[in-house]
């Protein structure tokens, strides 16, 4: 019973957060205007200073694990595989196909998995969440472009420069390998500067949280309801299960393990909804999966961090 409770105790904070984003918006205290420049705030400004200044601060040397990463980005590749031909088989329209794709494996890791990881895993799982996370924000990028410009191939004529200049100036990439350089070189930070970057930092992730609780809609689920399951099955259950699966295989142990699992297992980016409507994608398939696997994600969350205790002891 006591284990139950500590897990709840990880789990529930942070959708009682994302509860009280919903409850404000709907009492209208916050607004959409409002809603969109937090979430270019916590983007742009908050995530980028709080990777950094954890990242930055942390021995890279003890906090690096290549196989955790390696594992993980292999993860993705698999999921992404494994969800494009789940469309190629049902013969789904291209539309569909790649935004059934994207969601069935592109992680709400910014706002999701570091809230996750810091509440089970205190400073020292933030860091080492925060580096796993520069690696992998690339490779989610990429394959979520190749996800939705795929199916339409044939008539696709985007410009791959364009791609590779958003990929290069993300500020979750760039603030993640400036805070590995930082860390790597044990360069010092002057106390005013330490100071300040702690309190700046502190607003990120309640920001984050409530950002999502404040665009969360019952409106957005819509559409096809059997393929927004099914991704949201793919992205919280199996994908979790598989990363489970090959990162035990490859010797991954301790907190590395369960930080790969919440990455593996965070619902699907809130960013889906808007690259399925800049990429010919499904935008309602989008928007309903974010819903629904934000949704289970609690539940799931709760069971995966469950297993992982009880592994542990």
């Amino acid at each position: 019973m006591q284990l139950f409770l500590d897990i709840v105790n990880i789990v529930l904070p942070v959708f009682l957060v994302i509860g009280l984003g919903y409850l404000l918006q709907r009492i209208r205290l916050i607004d959409q205007p409002f809603l969109l420049q937090t979430n270019r705030l916590v983007f742009y400004v908050c995530l980028p200073l709080l990777l950094f200044y954890k990242i930055g601060q942390a021995d890279f040397v003890s906090n690096f694990n290549p196989t955790l990463i390696l594992g993980s980005m292999l993860v993705i590749v698999l999921v992404f595989v494994a969800a494009y031909f789940w469309g190629l088989i049902r013969k789904d329209p291209p539309a569909i196909r790649g935004s059934f794709t994207q969601a069935a494996f592109r992680s709400n890791l910014a706002y999701m998995g570091l809230a996750i990881a810091f509440n089970a895993y205190g400073d020292e799982g933030l860091t080492r969440a925060g580096i796993l996370m520069g690696f992998l924000v690339p490779v989610l990028n990429l394959f979520a472009i190749l996800a939705l410009t795929l199916p339409h191939r044939q008539h696709n004529r985007s410009e791959p420069g364009l791609w590779l200049r958003q990929l290069a100036l993300n500020p979750l990439i760039i603030a993640s390998f400036a805070g590995i350089l930082w860390s790597f070189l044990k360069l010092p930070l002057p106390l005013l500067v330490d100071r300040g970057l702690k309190i700046a930092t502190g607003m990120t992730l309640p920001l984050a949280l409530l950002a999502i609780g404040g665009s969360f809609s019952l409106t957005r689920l819509k559409g096809d309801l059997f393929q927004a399951l099914a991704a949201t099955g793919f992205k919280t259950v199996l994908m979790p299960l598989l990363a489970t699966l090959l990162l035990v295989l490859l010797g991954v142990r301790g907190m590395d393990l369960g930080i790969g699992i919440i990455f593996a297992g965070a619902p699907s980016a809130t960013a889906n909804y808007i690259m399925a409507q800049q990429l010919k994608g499904d935008a309602e398939l989008a928007g309903s999966t974010v819903m629904l696997s934000t949704l289970v994600s609690a539940l799931t969350y709760t069971i995966a961090l469950l297993l992982l205790r009880s592994y542990a002891t």
